[in-house]
């Protein structure tokens, strides 16, 4: 472009959320496309203190959730959330047109749909982005506003109405692009790690999953005489994690941490099978990298989308999927000694996961902003 992109962007609440619209700002900067940005979100949510940490302009407002089956309990909450809504159009509003921005990118969230109202409104072009294969409330409301459609997975179409699938285009969810070039040698080197036995990566996210945790505990003694494992447990797991007994020559193949922070791109390279959740930023990682997993869905999530997330990549032959709530310890160690038994296997759904990812997915969301972007005045 020749002139100053005035961008806004709104989304956030959780990482998945938040991280693509991020990425897809950097590919914008890898451009050298010359860009102002604003980024509408809630106080309380994950985008403020993102965009503090990467000095992005921050305007807050105030909104309601939107919940797809209110009860009783709930009603205080839900009545309040009747007030909050419409004034967080308004201050929506009154942020956009003061922005006047070319192009809005919505990627998704509740704090989305009074953003998405506010560009409707103001005749703004509206790109909205869909992480997960199931189209969320916030995006099935802002789908029939949008200018463009962005879709991580060509499934979601069918859950787009039918009079807006021809604005949408398949562009694969952004994903960190440092996480494309692990160095595998360095994750050997930190965690003195042999080659003798396959690695696992075991992560529940950040704060760690009680029940990933709980599994792997039942199944270690078992697990180690085939395996190693680095095990992303939590803050709060970590002692209890340390404490587990276990027999000299099986504890130096056991590295739980309490967190993974700038070597997760050589995680990612080292290791031969994921243990992990299902989340949308998660799926789009394992694809883009190609990388074998067995997936555990947290269950229930907003629309059942974990689930449904490991089903999409099962059906592909790119992962085992745990697709029942509470599996048991039993099927997690039968799902993964045949991976650690057979390279073969491995390396065929490594393929198959490569095959759904998107590498280039943050410059492809990049082009759709740009063409979509409204001219001068």
């Amino acid at each position: 472009m020749t002139r100053t992109l005035r961008l806004l962007v709104t989304g956030g609440g959780t990482g998945g959320h938040t991280y693509p619209a991020l990425t897809t700002l950097a590919a914008l900067q890898r451009r050298r496309v010359p860009h102002d940005v604003l980024w509408v979100g809630t106080a309380s949510g994950l985008e403020a203190r993102i965009t503090a940490e990467h000095g992005i302009p921050f305007e807050a407002i105030t909104t309601g959730k939107l919940r797809r089956r209110p009860n009783l309990r709930e009603l205080g909450t839900n009545l309040a959330d009747l007030f909050r809504i419409p004034l967080g159009v308004a201050q929506a509003i009154a942020h956009a047109a003061r922005y006047k921005p070319d192009v809005v990118l919505s990627t998704g969230g509740y704090v989305a749909v009074p953003i998405g109202v506010a560009a409707r409104l103001l005749r703004r072009p509206l790109v909205m982005h869909e992480q997960t294969t199931v189209v969320g409330l916030a995006n099935r409301i802002l789908a029939r506003m949008a200018t463009r459609i962005a879709l991580s997975h060509e499934s979601s179409l069918e859950y787009l109405p039918a009079s807006v699938r021809d604005r949408a285009v398949v562009t694969g969810n952004p994903v960190r692009p440092e996480l494309l070039h692990g160095d595998r040698a360095a994750a050997y080197d930190q965690f003195g790690l042999t080659f003798e036995v396959p690695l696992i990566y075991v992560t529940g996210g950040a704060q760690g999953s009680k029940q990933i945790n709980t599994l792997i505990t039942e199944i270690l003694p078992r697990l180690l005489p085939y395996a190693q494992i680095i095990h992303q447990c939590g803050p709060a797991w970590i002692d209890q994690m340390r404490a587990i007994a276990l027999p000299p020559h099986l504890a130096e193949r056991y590295h739980p941490v309490p967190y993974v922070g700038p070597e997760l791109p050589d995680l990612f390279a080292a290791a031969d099978v994921v243990i992990s959740r299902s989340g949308a930023g998660t799926v789009s990682e394992l694809t883009a990298i190609g990388k074998p997993s067995v997936l555990i869905p947290l269950i229930p999530s907003g629309g059942d989308e974990q689930r449904k997330n490991a089903g999409y990549l099962a059906s592909a032959g790119a992962a085992r999927a745990l697709l029942e709530p509470g599996p048991s310890a039993e099927l997690l160690l039968a799902e993964l000694m045949p991976l650690l038994a057979d390279p073969a296997l491995r390396a065929s759904m490594a393929e198959a996961a490569h095959k759904l990812g998107r590498v280039d997915a943050a410059e492809m969301l990049a082009d759709v902003l740009l063409q979509s972007a409204r001219p001068p005045q």
